[in-house]
């Protein structure tokens, strides 16, 4: 039998290895292949070599296998870092963020990640960069709003002055 070549081998090999990585049952499919080639007589770096993994991983997917049989591979819970606001403060950052930043003695009319950040650290003395600051809001089930210039509402001699193309010539 030939042997078969696969076009692009080595796109190909970073695109099954973002496919793997997709879900969680992916994931698992590859830590269960991992451990059948252990099983079968591959070692741990041979294993890693082929799957592109590090040795070590492949090492803590047989001992997880063997201490927690099939459930040892699946995906645990992360615990990841614990929110800075307890369950009361998050409450009343939440009201706080449905009324006017105004109210809450800021100079803007509209929340943003900027100002969230700092509403935090004078509040809560809490830190935390814009873009968390986002994903709160995002988490909070609010969504992205951009004021409307009020030059298109304005009188036409404003509307003149800010314009940046000049205006037609009169034919003469």
């Amino acid at each position: 039998m030939r042997k078969l070549q696969i076009r692009d081998a080595d796109v190909m090999r970073i695109a099954i290895r973002q496919e793997i990585g997709r879900s969680d049952e992916s994931r698992y499919d590859h830590r269960l292949h991992g451990v059948l080639l252990v099983a079968n007589g591959q070692s741990c770096v041979a294993v890693a070599d082929l799957f592109g993994e590090d040795a070590r991983t492949v090492q803590r997917w047989v001992q997880r296998f063997e201490s927690g049989g099939f459930e040892g591979l699946r995906e645990g819970e992360r615990s990841g870092r614990p929110r800075l606001l307890d369950a009361r403060e998050w409450r009343r950052l939440e009201r706080e963020l449905r009324r006017n930043p105004r109210e809450c003695g800021h100079e803007q009319n509209l929340w943003d990640g900027k100002l969230l950040g700092e509403h935090l650290r004078k509040r809560y003395q809490v830190a935390l960069g814009v873009r968390q600051c986002q994903r709160i809001f995002h988490q909070m089930g609010f969504r992205l709003r951009k004021p409307r210039p009020q030059v298109a509402q304005a009188d036409p001699v404003r509307v003149a002055a800010v314009k940046k193309t000049a205006p037609p010539r009169q034919a003469r």
